[in-house]
């Protein structure tokens, strides 16, 4: 017979473990449990670090494509391209009201694309909204840029936006903000630097130098381009018989009243003298038609009378299409304006004719 600390007997004979190896034994699914939870609570902080490397992984590569972007369209572009892999989406736009600055990249088309810009810009100025299905969904971010200024706005329709993806579009602004603080930082710079010191438009270098990427992009997403181009009527009148100090306020008067007619998303240029071109983004013909018909009637109700009759300006509009040069193009934006200068002024004209 062993030791009694080993086993002990009853009277039957059979042999029995101890009590305290009794209590092991009635313990092991308690342990079993708690090294459950614990594994599970392993398997779990391991999900969350490969979780955060992924987030590190895509957020690394956001940097890298928006290292070196200066300007504020492309960096919005590239924006959106990146998110479009994690957070499907319409378009992603961003204003500024500080800098009084716009931009929108959207991968829509045809009426589609025209409504999604319009609801974003109607949100992005936090303006009433209008008429538009209830289905489409914005959602809004306000930026942490210097003064609080400048929101981003998504768009994507019938499909609400879920709260990881909400949580991962705002992380995204986040990281942009200081990309988008530097392009409008440059492009201060960049408009003191090529701004006509009259009108305080943009001047002939900046069309140069911005017109190739306005081609590039829409050529590469089948968007429409349109110019227009723009010479006041009369204009040498009011320097000859009111002197070149009146005709020099007169610009001035011209300008503001364009520019409350135009989009920010348009690009209005002083090339010299009396002479103005227009570039607008994603307008086809008919839509620029309209546009530079509310530019024609404002230059018009400035009422602005010289001996030659009264100020007004007259316009060629021509949209870009693919084979187009630079070059050709312009020739045939100044040729549809002749025309129209030729057909009585104060009015705009296309290649093949008159749009009334």
């Amino acid at each position: 017979m062993q030791q009694g600390k080993l086993m002990h007997s009853t009277p039957a004979g059979i042999l029995y473990p101890p009590e305290n190896h009794m209590e092991t034994f009635a313990e092991t699914p308690r342990h079993d449990q708690q090294l459950a939870q614990q594994v599970d609570h392993l398997v779990s902080k391991l999900d969350h670090y490969r979780q955060q490397s992924e987030t590190l992984q895509k957020v690394n590569t956001l940097h890298q494509r928006l290292s070196g972007l200066l300007d504020l369209p492309t960096m919005i572009e590239t924006t959106s391209i990146w998110l479009m892999e994690h957070v499907h989406h319409d378009l992603i736009g961003f204003y500024s009201d500080e800098h009084q600055k716009m931009h929108m990249y959207c991968s829509d088309h045809g009426p589609v694309r025209k409504k999604a810009i319009q609801v974003a810009e109607n949100s992005l100025k936090k303006t009433p909204p209008t008429q538009h299905s209830p289905k489409d969904i914005v959602f809004q971010c306000d930026s942490c840029l210097k003064n609080n200024d400048g929101n981003y706005v998504l768009y994507r329709n019938k499909l609400p936006f879920s709260e990881n993806e909400i949580a991962f579009i705002r992380q995204t602004c986040a990281i942009i903000d200081a990309p988008v603080q530097r392009a409008l930082e440059f492009e201060q710079v960049f408009a003191q630097a090529h701004k006509d010191p009259l009108t305080n438009l943009p001047n002939r270098n900046v069309f140069n130098e911005r017109i190739p990427s306005l081609i590039d992009q829409a050529n590469r997403y089948n968007h429409p381009l349109t110019l227009a181009s723009l010479d006041l009527d009369n204009f040498k009148a009011v320097n000859d018989s009111m002197g070149h100090l009146y005709g020099d306020q007169v610009l001035q008067q011209v300008t503001a009243v364009l520019n409350e007619q135009i989009r920010l998303s348009d690009m209005l240029v002083r090339m010299g003298g009396d002479e103005f071109i227009l570039v607008l983004p994603d307008t086809d013909i008919h839509s620029a038609k309209c546009i530079t018909d509310r530019l024609c009637k404002a230059v018009d109700n400035l009422n602005i009378v010289t001996p030659k009759g009264t100020l007004g300006v007259s316009i060629g509009i021509a949209q870009w299409h693919e084979g187009l040069s630079l070059s050709k193009w312009l020739e045939i934006a100044d040729d549809t304006l002749y025309k129209a200068k030729e057909s009585g002024k104060g009015q705009v004209f296309h290649s093949i004719g008159s749009l009334h």
